[in-house]
């Protein structure tokens, strides 16, 4: 009961430490996106055949719900296949804040977003090669969805005023962080840290399947669990990309619930989840 209150207490004091940086930079991001307004999706809609740059660029920034409004546009035929996918690829969700607040290197971090863009333009843009060459037309524009519909129903609270949005965000995810590094501290404590680096570590391939079903739960803990096992080192690089290139958020609800037929949905999320593994194992073999 003394070793599980001191990790308790350590863990606590660990988290609160974290909350001033977490903070100041969903701050930051709530009011980057307050101040465009919706201009990022006015863009993705106008985007055309440079959409999987563009949304791979747009992406790689997090913002409220917009992997849901990407996913909105895409039911209604409004945005390609891989500027759909270039979103989701690009796609951090909690990661950016989390590193931020954590310490991480600024080296380390652009390197992790600059993977995640360069893979979801190429594969944009590879999916949408494939696709005009089996389709002569692409049909676009017809029964677009209320975008603000969806992400009311998604209660992203995107409309909050950006500090009240960012303290929401914080706290939410501090809470996430807590849990987290509690259960890892407890297994550190109870079978040891050089068993549970070995559980991930020494299994390449397994780790990458691993992280990238983690990766698809459409929940910000996803990809708290997954940047967290990475700080801690129980994670390969490849194996935390695997995990947060298919980790589109919410967005992937919204597709399923969205778009039709769901045959199309399940194929757009097959192939997420196949770039992710074979990117992160690629990853792996070549750092």
């Amino acid at each position: 009961m003394e070793h599980l209150l001191e990790i308790l207490w350590h863990t606590l004091l660990d988290t609160l430490k974290l909350v001033p940086f977490l903070f100041l930079s969903y701050l930051l991001m709530e009011f980057l996106e307050h101040r465009s307004g919706n201009s990022a999706e006015k863009l993705l809609r106008r985007s055309g055949k440079v959409g999987p740059l563009l949304g791979g660029a747009l992406g790689i920034v997090p913002q409220c719900g917009f992997s849901a409004a990407a996913s909105g546009l895409y039911c209604g035929r409004v945005i390609t296949t891989g500027t759909l996918l270039a979103v989701y690829l690009s796609t951090s969700d909690e990661m950016l804040p989390i590193m931020i607040s954590r310490g991480a290197p600024a080296v380390e971090i652009f390197k992790i977003l600059g993977i995640k863009l360069a893979v979801a333009v190429v594969v944009g843009f590879a999916v949408d090669t494939i696709a005009r060459i089996y389709r002569s037309k692409h049909v676009m524009g017809e029964n677009e969805p209320q975008i603000e519909a969806l992400c009311e129903r998604e209660k992203c609270d995107c409309h909050d005023h950006f500090a009240l949005s960012a303290l929401k965000h914080t706290l939410s995810v501090t809470l996430f962080i807590f849990a987290v590094t509690l259960v890892l501290e407890l297994l550190i404590h109870w079978v040891g840290e050089e068993w549970l680096a070995s559980v991930i570590l020494d299994r390449p391939v397994i780790g990458n399947l691993l992280a990238s079903v983690v990766g698809l739960i459409p929940n910000c803990a996803s990809s708290v669990v997954l940047t967290e096992l990475y700080l801690g080192g129980f994670l390969s690089l490849g194996c935390l990309l695997s995990g947060l290139l298919v980790n589109a958020g919410i967005g992937i609800a919204v597709l399923f619930r969205g778009n039709r037929p769901v045959r199309d949905s399940f194929r757009v999320v097959g192939i997420l989840w196949a770039v992710g593994v074979l990117s992160g194992i690629l990853i792996d073999v070549i750092f």
